[in-house]
């Protein structure tokens, strides 16, 4: 369930040409971005939730985001950052893949958003401080996982707010996300490394290394009768969290 990958001195080459490979297809909920397209409503839930718990927000508002700056790390073909812009933000998304980058720009153009993509190193696109900062499904591609956050915090604002979501290294997810989902199709095969994985208890390590206090994670989980969906108590496939600076 790969989002993408930054390209930043922790990121691997191979990572960004597998995804610049798969780049014309982003869009298409049937193609190989097609688990990423019914994972995307599941995180766009839980960070409506995050952004109007943090700001105090109308929850009835439809531009919640408004006068906001949010910063996308590895968005790919623009999967989160359109949702983030008709949500109000003036949304900046950076993906190591130039391949995905002309497709995001392509797209957004289509929809009349106007969102500034970026194709690159994040540390050498001097892009400031933003009050939403989001990385869906990235850090498992890092290589470097404490500079990665510690990059990510750099271009969060003061008082702002993080949303990360990363597969758990669990046996279970092992199973599914690597073995089973790329042996039948559900993703593109060599996207998963089960070894890079990243657990909750890592993760917070990570951030709180970088100076942020990591919200409680909630669970991307699955079953029949509900699909994907938010758990509070299964952690076992995918997870996503909140970050916010500490004191």
């Amino acid at each position: 369930m790969a989002n993408a990958t930054v390209a930043t001195e922790t990121i691997r080459a191979s990572e960004a040409a597998h995804f610049g490979a798969l780049a014309r297809e982003w869009w298409d909920p049937k193609g190989s971005s097609a688990m990423l397209h019914k994972l995307n409503p599941v995180r766009l839930g839980f960070i409506r939730d995050a952004v109007d718990f943090h700001w105090g927000g109308d929850t009835a508002g439809v531009r919640p985001l408004a006068g906001k700056r949010a910063l996308d790390i590895g968005c790919g073909a623009g999967l989160l950052c359109e949702p983030l812009a008709r949500l109000g933000a003036a949304v900046t998304g950076v993906d190591a893949a130039a391949e995905s980058i002309a497709v995001a720009r392509d797209h957004a153009a289509g929809g009349g958003l106007a969102i500034d993509y970026r194709a690159g190193e994040l540390a050498a696109q001097a892009l400031g401080r933003f009050d939403l900062v989001t990385s869906m499904e990235v850090i498992e591609h890092v290589a470097d996982k404490p500079a990665f956050i510690a990059e990510l915090a750099r271009h969060l604002a003061p008082g702002g707010l993080m949303v990360l979501s990363t597969p758990n290294r669990t046996p279970q997810a092992k199973l599914l996300l690597v073995e089973a989902a790329e042996r039948i199709g559900m993703v593109p095969r060599g996207t998963h490394h089960w070894a890079d994985f990243v657990t909750p208890d890592e993760l917070l390590e990570l951030l709180a290394d970088a100076g942020l206090a990591m919200g409680e994670p909630m669970g991307i989980a699955f079953s029949p009768m509900k699909g994907l969906h938010l758990s509070t108590g299964d952690l076992s496939l995918n997870y996503i969290v909140t970050a916010t600076a500490q004191g």
